[in-house]
């Protein structure tokens, strides 16, 4: 197997899930620090638009999206599982609410001035005002709640997640699954990036156990890795992708071999632009050459993001 590259940065929550299901899986993985807001030259040099946290890398290929990862990482390394048989379904579903809204509850909650405050302690006021319009940036056209709301749906979702512990050690049974490293993250950056915060998390004291178990898993085997040595990388792959399903689902009447576009459909729009090589029952993936990186195929899952052909 080709070496895992994770590009991520230490206090972004996506990559502490990513980060999380390699411990789990006790994967080796390589390390790329990258910037947490624009410019990303060497990120984008890979991904060609697609600028959200974290995105893996195996050779060329580009996987964006931590759901799309999670399928990868199965892939790569069935056992232990994030799927199980009993509970598949239910774990996607309780993964993809969990990734949405619970994370913009929570994110909306620990943003607030206090939280931002304890943030940006230590770092320049510039510092701030740069962090805050990046984001604002990639929120544009979205709906984001207000302080009181955010703060009353976390507790619910808060008590929710409790009532999903009670007899059992995670959320859907004995063992971990997606759902757990979903529900985790968002909690994390309340306890762990932005502690004055975490206050909100004592009324669930069977939440605050779970969380102690989700961060035993630890991270699995890290080694650093520099931005420079993972573009090499890619330029000297032969470009087999990990992912080899080759059904075509034909939803947009656009045929393989177009020059198409993909965006997130809401937060972190950017598109990314390419030759569309495979469009599956569950991902997209473009062909693009970077004079960098060389032949890149960046791929993304069909959920929460948006295919469209580009027009000649």
């Amino acid at each position: 197997m080709t070496d895992i590259i994770l590009h991520h940065y230490p206090t972004s929550p996506f990559s502490e899930k990513i980060r999380l299901v390699l411990g789990y899986k006790q994967l080796a993985w390589k390390s790329v620090i990258i910037p947490a807001i624009l410019p990303k030259p060497d990120v984008l040099a890979l991904t060609g638009g697609y600028r959200k946290t974290p995105f893996m890398q195996i050779g060329s290929d580009v996987y964006c999206d931590s759901a799309l990862i999670c399928d990868v990482l199965e892939h790569l390394q069935p056992t232990p599982t994030l799927y199980p048989d009993a509970a598949k379904g239910l774990a996607r579903i309780v993964a993809q609410w969990a990734d949405s809204t619970l994370f913009w509850a929570a994110m909306a909650y620990n943003l607030q001035r206090q939280g931002l405050a304890a943030m940006f302690e230590d770092a320049p006021t510039e510092a701030a005002k740069a962090f805050g319009a990046d984001r604002a940036a990639m929120a544009v056209g979205m709906t984001r709640l207000r302080p009181a709301d955010a703060s009353a749906a976390y507790k619910s979702y808060l008590r929710r997640i409790a009532n999903l512990l009670e007899g059992q050690d995670f959320l859907l049974g004995s063992a971990p699954c997606v759902a757990d490293f979903a529900a985790y993250h968002p909690l994390w950056f309340s306890r762990v990036r932005v502690p004055v915060m975490a206050g909100i998390l004592d009324a669930t004291p069977a939440v605050l156990v779970w969380m102690d178990r989700m961060a035993a898993l630890g991270h699995g085997s890290m080694e650093k890795f520099s931005a420079t040595d993972a573009i090499a990388v890619c330029a000297a792959s032969m470009g087999a992708t990990t992912l080899n399903d080759t059904y075509f689902q034909d939803d947009h009447g656009i045929p393989l071999g177009s020059r198409v576009t993909v965006a997130a459909e809401s937060f972190g729009a950017e598109t990314t632009q390419g030759e569309l090589i495979a469009a599956t029952r569950s991902y997209f993936t473009l062909r693009r050459v970077d004079e960098r990186a060389g032949v890149v195929q960046v791929h993304f899952p069909r959920i929460g993001y948006v295919l469209k052909k580009v027009e000649a």
